[in-house]
């Protein structure tokens, strides 16, 4: 996959792959292209060539809500939920089960993940702290019941005991079956969770490989990711 802004090329050669029920990172620091990639997978931004396999369907030239409609859950970085509806709104304004899912998630469901915003179901999007914002954009992805979620920037800006019900929530999602496709930047905590890892400079995949050999490897770490 390849994808450009106006004459300026982003991206080179993308090729990564998500499994079924598999948690994938997508690394590098900021300005390498791991927001672009997602962009350019949701259709909010162009593919110049190649192709983006989703079950099977090419969907590179779908617009964005199509793409959402077929199973992708974004939760994007900056949160972006609706300021001027209030929790409960934002949770069923998108909601839906279109693939007919056995336990689907609902409000019950997600009250159940993550209860302060029990507490909040009629407070308005900018009445929440960030790290309630961001429960609440997670909640709501998950209330399309998608087949594939990415989270861009999952913890990023958020309190220490936010990050750690964050990737809590993360790894239940995991234990149940849910693809994941996630982007941040703690190496600890993404090699506990992940199965595999996408590493990105200047717009190109650099290194992909498991948790265990991501972490043996220091120098390329420090080199690729400034850790």
């Amino acid at each position: 996959m390849e994808t450009s802004y106006g004459q300026s090329q982003v991206l080179f050669g993308i090729d990564l792959k998500v499994n079924e029920s598999e948690v994938v990172t997508l690394l590098g620091r900021n300005g390498m292209g791991k927001t672009t990639t997602i962009n350019s997978i949701m259709g909010l931004v162009k593919v110049k060539s190649g192709e983006v396999i989703f079950v099977g369907d090419p969907v590179q030239k779908w617009p964005s809500h199509r793409v959402a409609r077929s199973g992708v859950g974004l939760v994007p970085e900056g949160r972006q939920i609706f300021p001027n509806l209030s929790v409960y709104e934002n949770l069923v304004a998108t909601a839906a089960n279109r693939f007919k899912n056995k336990n689907p998630w609902t409000l019950d469901r997600v009250f159940k993940l993550f209860p302060r915003l029990t507490d909040r179901l009629n407070n308005m999007g900018n009445q929440l702290s960030g790290g309630e914002q961001q429960m609440l954009s997670i909640g709501r992805a998950l209330m399309t019941n998608p087949r594939l979620l990415i989270l861009d920037e999952a913890t990023e800006g958020l309190a220490p005991l936010i990050k750690m019900e964050i990737w809590d929530c993360l790894r239940g999602l995991k234990s149940s079956g849910q693809s994941i496709l996630v982007v941040d930047k703690n190496i600890a905590a993404l090699t506990k969770l992940a199965d595999r890892h996408y590493i990105m400079e200047k717009g190109k995949i650099v290194w992909t490989g498991d948790s265990s050999t991501l972490n043996k490897h220091k120098e390329m770490q420090h080199r690729y990711l400034g850790i």
